[in-house]
């Protein structure tokens, strides 16, 4: 049986395009571990994503992931099925304009091969502490990325 892991994820950006961040609190047991990045130019929704990457890319094996973001972006992307059409038409979205964020979309599909994601959508600024947690993460490496 697949360990089970929660995450948490957030994305901000000051300015869009602008300097930005990701923050992602990982829960296995009683174990939680806080991570965090950011980029000097990026976009909102490239930190959305980049929050729900580094947070898969730090599982050392397949699990279970019950993964929790605000961003509709990421779970409708998902969830509907919007990502894997992108994929298949060579990322070109339904009305035939190219899709935004492919090489950031690519990542996050071939993780979500490696483990049994279940999405759910919070919202944000609200009364998780988790999620207002990975906004603290995220924000303060937006204003790192203003340096």
């Amino acid at each position: 049986m697949s360990k089970q892991v929660t995450i948490y994820t957030d994305g901000a950006c000051s300015g869009n395009p602008g300097p930005g961040g990701w923050g992602a609190i990982l829960q296995y047991g009683d174990i939680q571990k806080e991570l965090s990045g950011g980029e000097a130019h990026t976009t909102n929704n490239r930190m959305e994503l980049m929050g729900a990457i580094a947070a898969l890319e730090a599982l050392k094996e397949p699990c279970e992931v019950a993964l929790y973001s605000d961003s509709k972006y990421v779970v409708d992307g998902l969830e509907k099925g919007w990502a894997k059409g992108w994929r298949a038409r060579g990322w070109i979205k339904s009305d035939k304009k190219p899709a935004l964020n492919p090489d950031l979309w690519g990542r996050l599909l071939e993780l979500c091969e490696v483990h049994q994601v279940k999405l759910h959508w919070v919202r944000g600024h609200a009364e998780n502490p988790y999620n207002n947690r990975c906004d603290e993460l995220a924000v303060a490496e937006s204003i790192k990325q203003k340096g």
